[in-house]
């Protein structure tokens, strides 16, 4: 899946990069910068949550027919911050795990430096374009 922006839209403004999406699971590469670090010096909790949602829509995205016009839409996201991000890379992975006729569970895990900072589950409608 090439990262051309739409796939990532806001994400991708953000400075997100879709490094791999394929068969219900997708990669995001992401360097948090000082621009993404709330009051107390520590990535913003929105930040996250935009990065695990893109990364989970993505693999939702990845698991549906090309030949299918369904989009997924976030219909419920649970974050679980672990610890604090800080600047410099992370990875966001995402995959899917149960995919019903309307509706699409995924999780994602996001790491920086090799230790688990977040944790997400979602539930995707995939609404008829």
């Amino acid at each position: 899946m090439a990262d051309d922006g739409a796939s990532g839209g806001f994400a991708v403004r953000l400075g997100a990069h879709v490094e791999a999406a394929d068969d219900g699971s997708a990669r995001i590469a992401f360097e948090v910068t000082d621009e993404h670090l709330n009051p107390a010096g520590t990535l913003h909790g929105g930040v996250l949550a935009t990065l695990v949602d893109t990364a989970m829509g993505t693999a939702v995205r990845s698991a549906i027919d090309d030949d299918d016009d369904d989009v997924p839409a976030t219909s419920q996201l649970t974050v679980t911050y672990l610890r604090p991000g800080k600047p410099g890379p992370l990875t966001v992975t995402a995959r899917v795990r149960t995919k019903g006729e309307h509706l699409t569970v995924c999780e994602a895990e996001v790491e920086q430096d090799g230790k688990a900072i977040g944790h997400a589950v979602a539930t995707f409608a995939l609404l008829h374009g």
